[in-house]
């Protein structure tokens, strides 16, 4: 997916995360506040990110996108969580499903497919998980049976962002029920609206405010062969986890973003704020937590770029994008904790961000994998890697 390195140069990459961070600094930050405590979808803002071509970062030049390298990408997911963690997450799922169709699709796939996603006409939406099954992809319920030339799926999918306002999805069914082990007999398609194919709800939530989250439900959809992503059934749990180690490292990058965000919130609230006499950085008890923020920051960013690295290489790195991911995510959770301390009650209240951070940080530790399943994950790479 990546773009070879002799097409993309350094000052290409400089030049669009000026591009995007202006932008952000310039038309988002101003907004932030508005979108997110209000809970109301940005329009404005996805129009000015087709402008962008954000919706097509990672889509090849061939089909009409940006053919950015993996590090590249991360590094503009952790622009935008800096600022609006929640419009990061507009853009991740649809190219998660970019990923997977330039990977897995058949050629007529990515043709029809791939240069509509890049503009942004289309968008993407992952329905993978449901109301009882998360983590454990091998345990969906949604069914797809085949009629004739269609498949009629029945089923439900929850936490699906890009779910009201998207219009390309990929589902994942199961298309043999029965098959012994379970992955053997899923199958993922891509489907758009049409009779059968309802948005049940929004759901609320404590943070990632502003973009939807929904329930879906699948009562007799009908939808053709042709769309079974790759063309044959069986495959589509290999599809689903596939996509998930974009997904992973776009999560840490998001993890980047908010911790860094809290570091930086918090050093120029300490030199601002006064206590007996001098600005609370120069307090050791700020300095300490100052110097662990910081410290967690660039480990989680260089984990981060470890897994895009190899990710851009073509290598397996669901280990290093575990890692990121986990690390990261951590990072974002304990620098949004502490510069609420360094702020005390200003920290608090809605008027400053560290809020926003602190209700913001914990989806990553839940989304594209719990962290305790990383943990796991990692582990079993581990064991595989240095065998008794």
């Amino acid at each position: 997916m990546a773009t070879a390195p002799d097409m993309f140069s350094r000052e290409d990459e400089v030049q669009i995360l000026d591009t995007i961070t202006n932008w952000l600094e310039k038309e988002v930050r101003p907004v932030t506040k508005k979108y997110e405590q209000a809970d109301e979808y940005p329009f404005d803002l996805v129009e000015q990110m087709k402008e962008l071509g954000l919706f097509g970062l990672t889509i090849s030049q061939d089909y009409g996108g940006l053919g950015l390298p993996p590090t590249t990408y991360a590094k503009i997911v952790t622009a935008i969580a800096e600022v609006f963690m929640s419009i990061g997450g507009i853009i991740n799922s649809h190219l998660m499903l970019g990923t997977l169709i330039y990977r897995f699709g058949t050629q007529a796939q990515r043709e029809q497919f791939l240069p509509r996603l890049a503009t942004g006409e289309l968008r993407g939406a992952l329905c993978l998980t449901e109301p009882d099954a998360g983590t454990d992809l091998q345990g969906i319920k949604t069914v797809a049976k085949r009629d004739g030339s269609d498949y009629v799926l029945n089923g439900s999918k929850m936490w699906i962002t890009n779910g009201l306002y998207g219009s390309l999805y990929a589902v994942l069914t199961k298309t043999d029920p029965a098959a012994k082990p379970a992955h053997k007999g899923m199958t993922m398609f891509l489907a758009e609206k049409g009779p059968g194919f309802t948005v049940d709800r929004k759901l609320k939530k404590l943070g990632y405010r502003a973009v939807e989250s929904v329930g879906l439900s699948f009562s007799d959809f009908r939808i053709p062969a042709e769309r079974i992503l790759g063309g044959e059934e069986g495959h589509g749990f290999h599809h689903a986890v596939g996509g998930l180690e974009l997904g992973r490292i776009n999560v840490a990058a998001r993890g980047v973003g908010i911790a860094n965000a809290a570091l930086k919130d918090s050093i120029r609230y300490s030199q601002q704020r006064r206590t007996f006499g001098k600005p609370i950085c120069e307090h050791q008890a700020i300095q300490l937590k100052l110097g662990e923020m910081a410290t967690r920051v660039e480990a989680a960013r260089l984990l981060t770029n470890q897994a895009a690295e190899k990710y851009e290489r073509g290598e397996r790195c669901d280990m290093e994008a575990g890692m990121a991911k986990l690390f990261a995510s951590e990072a974002a959770m304990y620098c949004a904790q502490e510069a609420m301390r360094i702020h005390g009650g200003y920290g608090y209240s809605a008027e400053f961000d560290i809020e926003r951070y602190y209700r913001d940080a914990p989806l990553m530790c839940i989304g594209e994998g719990t962290n305790e399943i990383q943990r796991i994950l990692i582990a079993k790479n581990l064991v595989r890697l240095f065998p008794a």
